[in-house]
């Protein structure tokens, strides 16, 4: 009988256990995503405030060559749909295949192209071992392959990456 209520206790331990961890994990990444929203949409808001003011545009100006204030805005714009892809894929709503083929889709549109070209030694400067490295280095391979395609069919070229 006292092996049987130990064996029980035992289960019933380890099972609290798990349900403890499985519960803080969830409470984890819940708090990772409210955050993560929440960084979005003040990048978002500031993106906004900065196409609306061009004084305030002039501030967010990295760019090695200079840009005209129309093409700022545009270059603005473009980085609010590149980070927003960004965001989606790390929330989870996007994997890295699919990541990949949204943006091989917007860099049909010659802007977002010059942006990314522009911006080229933002995503360099990056830790060579962290995700948005990696997905930098994805976005570069992605803008080569595209340059060095010799077919129209854009939907084909490069090497989705596996998730």
């Amino acid at each position: 009988m006292a092996t049987r209520s130990y064996g029980a206790r035992t289960l019933a331990a380890a099972m609290a256990a798990g349900a403890t961890t499985t519960v803080g994990s969830l409470l984890a990444r819940r708090r990772r995503h409210a955050s993560l929203t929440e960084q979005h949409r003040l990048h978002f808001d500031l993106l906004c405030k900065a196409m609306d003011d061009p004084a305030l545009a002039a501030v967010l100006d990295t760019y090695e060559e200079a840009v005209s204030p129309e093409r700022q805005r545009q270059f603005l714009f473009a980085n609010a749909l590149y980070t927003n892809a960004l965001y989606f894929h790390r929330i989870g709503a996007m994997s890295r295949r699919e990541l990949y083929g949204h943006l091989r889709v917007i860099c049909q549109n010659p802007i977002v192209r010059d942006y990314l070209v522009a911006t080229r030694h933002h995503r360099a400067s990056l830790e060579g071992t962290s995700d948005e490295a990696e997905l930098g280095r994805m976005v570069e391979r992605l803008l080569l392959d595209l340059d060095e395609a010799d077919t129209d069919e854009w939907w084909v070229i490069g090497e989705p990456p596996c998730d």
